[in-house]
């Protein structure tokens, strides 16, 4: 579920939590990468837990309207089919599925009141309408679910939601999103395990993004021997620190992994230096990282497998 570059984030950001507190140590780095990494794990789940939410809310929409003492036509023909499809239904019925949600005690993170006026507000779109006044294939219950998690994600106190439980949200949602919307499509299915197939790879997270973080931290002194010569006029004191740890662990990446191309590493961290640091970032990085990769190739210091992994 998760990408080389949203690992890649996970790691500056720690790198910069341990260089702003002395009091921290590497281990407690390390330690905290595995919780950010649960942590992205359990946002996707806790979409999940909020589209089943905001859907049981049509069960009772139902009820008010079979009590209405003068019913619309529209009232008449009502279902609470957006709850009780076999998509929703297959999840509301996952055992493991549900016994997760309850470990993770999300029941008392979410925000009752602002689920149901994510329901209500949704309730009065048109797409919702035809939905409930016409036949459905399962393609058109998939298509108003993903519609509802559009409407989710727009909304503000779905948004709240999520940041006041996980604060990686911001990170992790376009990942956080594409696999929702993944799981999904595969439902209803007989495999009541497949939530777990989200979990993070080991590949991505383990064997390069804990040993790119482990490493960066280990070999700060001597990235930074590499690094200092190629600032030209530049003070390394006075860098901006997202810029000096962006640089870092590019040119660990470069050193470390044979089986990254050095230009992906380079853009990669120039589009870090865009997202999270400033205005000039992404220049100066692409500039120095540039220069640093030529250096390390003619210095014979980056041993790359495979044809065309240098430039």
């Amino acid at each position: 579920m998760l990408s080389r570059r949203s690992v890649r984030v996970k790691a500056m950001q720690l790198l910069y939590a341990l260089d702003r507190d002395e009091a921290l140590k590497g281990r407690e780095v390390l330690k905290s990468y595995d919780d950010k990494i649960e942590h992205s794990y359990e946002l996707f789940l806790f979409n999940l837990f909020i589209i089943e939410q905001v859907t049981q809310f049509s069960s009772n929409d139902l009820k008010k309207r079979r009590a209405k003492h003068l019913p619309s036509d529209y009232d008449k023909l009502f279902t609470d089919k957006l709850y009780s499809n076999d998509l929703i239904q297959d999840m509301v019925s996952n055992r493991d599925l549900q016994k997760k949600y309850k470990s993770l005690k999300f029941e008392e993170c979410y925000n009752k009141e602002y689920t149901q006026k994510i329901y209500e507000e949704f309730a009065k779109k048109e797409e919702y309408k035809s939905f409930i006044t016409e036949d459905n294939s399962k393609e058109d219950t998939l298509e108003i679910l993903l519609e509802l998690y559009r409407f989710c994600r727009q909304h503000e106190y779905f948004n709240e939601m999520l940041e006041d439980v996980y604060y990686n949200w911001y990170d992790d949602k376009s990942l956080v999103v594409g696999a929702v919307k993944k799981y999904l499509k595969e439902l209803p299915t007989e495999n009541k395990k497949l939530f777990a197939e989200f979990l993070p790879e080991d590949e991505t997270v383990q064997e390069f993004g804990k040993t790119l973080l482990r490493n960066t931290i280990n070999q700060k002194d001597e990235l930074m021997e590499h690094i200092i010569p190629v600032l030209e006029n530049w003070d390394h004191e006075r860098l901006a620190i997202v810029d000096t740890l962006l640089l870092q662990l590019a040119v660990c990446e470069m050193l470390n992994f044979p089986t990254i191309p050095a230009k992906v590493s380079l853009n990669e961290y120039v589009e870090l230096g865009k997202q999270y640091s400033t205005i000039k970032s992404k220049e100066f990085i692409n500039g120095v990282l540039d220069k640093l990769m030529k250096d390390l190739e003619s210095q014979g210091k980056m041993n790359k497998e495979g044809r065309g992994l240098i430039g």
